[in-house]
Order: structure tokens, then C-alpha cells, then sequence
């Protein structure tokens, strides 16, 4: 179960050793609204620039705003699976890094085709890949599965945000992890068990 602390919120991600910035662990934190706090407890002064960093890349890879100190979506939904995915991804990037939003086409190794992603409008996405209708679906899957959006009735090729609205950013985000469901699973997976949230006491 996610840890919760009083003060900022519930847990809901954690990278318990970040490669950028001296093995801190950084998490995520969900508050109502719903909104988001990332967050670490380490002392190092080079901790709050990181926590910096990674929020702002937080905005750009995944289209979310600040309020205050907090990450929303525009919508006002939560999304809770897709910001989980945004803030590990962002955690990814050295904060020398410039982020960017990704496009909605990228290159498939898998098929030698090109992936496209066409908004519809009312938050509803359609997956193409050159003409190959079963590999159009399989990365639409990913997209679901990363996302947590509903199937769409009768189209497996497309995937929807319940919201209505669009998340062009998000999508182009996750665009690139759908293409290999399976091995962001494990990657993630392998990332949960290096390490625990220490209190305060326990970093430096």
C-alpha cells in the first residue's frame, strides 16, 4: 500500500534513487483536488533544485500546470495512473536537460512503420500504423494500459480520457513506453524494489 503522510498527502510513486542527483529518493504525492507535490525529504543542497526540475518537467512532458506549489491537469481530473508515469519519466532526465512535449508520431522497430496518433476531439484518440490494423491496436492497448483510459467501444485502435478533453502531451509522452508495455512493467517493477522513502532521519 502507498505510504501517506499528513503534511503533503498520499504517496503514489517513488524513485528511490535518483541517478541525477546524488541517489535521492523522490516520490510523488497526491492531495485533494486532486493535485500533486513531488517531494523529497533529503537534506543535500542540491535536493530543492531537483524537486525543481523535475516539476517543471512534469509541466512540459505532460501538459500539467502548476497551482501554487502543486501539479494539476487542466481538465481538473486526476488521472492518477498517467502522473504517475509523467513524474517517472521526468525523473528520468538530468536536470541539465531541456524538456520538451514529445510529438504524436514516432517510429515503430518493431513493425518499421511509423505510429500516429490523431486527436478526434472530446479527449478521444485514434492509433495508425501505416495501414497495419493489429499493430494499431497493440500500441492503442499500451496506450489504455499506461493511461488507465477506457476502451472504446468497437475500436481497438482508439482510446479515450474520460475527461473529454484533449492531452496531447500525455499522449505523446506515453506514446513512446506503449510501443513495449511489457518491458516498462518490468522496468518499473525492478525500480519499486531498490529502495524505500526514508524519513528525515535516515538521509543526509
Amino acid at each position: 500500500m502507498p505510504g501517506r503522510t499528513t503534511d503533503i498527502g498520499r504517496r503514489i510513486e517513488l524513485v528511490p534513487m535518483d541517478p541525477h542527483c546524488h541517489n535521492l529518493t523522490i516520490a510523488l504525492y497526491q492531495q485533494p483536488g486532486p493535485r500533486y507535490l513531488v517531494h523529497s525529504y533529503s537534506g543535500h543542497p542540491e535536493a530543492a533544485d531537483r524537486i525543481r526540475f523535475v516539476t517543471r518537467a512534469m509541466q512540459a512532458l505532460g501538459g500539467m500546470r502548476l497551482d501554487g506549489s502543486m501539479l494539476v491537469f487542466p481538465c481538473g481530473e486526476g488521472h492518477l495512473l498517467a502522473s504517475r508515469r509523467v513524474f517517472l519519466e521526468a525523473c528520468k532526465l538530468p536536470s541539465t536537460a531541456n524538456p520538451e512535449a514529445r510529438p504524436l508520431t514516432i517510429a515503430d522497430k518493431k513493425s518499421g512503420r511509423a505510429i500516429t496518433t490523431t486527436s478526434l476531439g472530446a479527449g478521444l484518440y485514434q492509433v495508425d500504423a501505416e495501414g497495419e490494423a493489429a499493430r494499431a491496436e497493440a500500441v492503442a492497448g499500451g496506450l489504455r494500459k499506461l493511461s488507465g483510459m477506457p476502451a472504446v467501444d468497437g475500436r481497438p485502435d482508439r482510446a479515450a480520457f474520460s475527461c473529454g478533453q484533449p492531452h496531447d502531451a500525455l499522449v505523446g509522452l506515453l506514446l513512446t513506453r506503449a510501443l513495449n508495455v511489457r518491458a516498462v512493467l518490468r522496468e518499473e517493477e525492478m525500480t519499486a524494489t531498490r529502495g524505500v522513502l526514508a524519513a528525515p532521519s535516515a538521509q543526509k
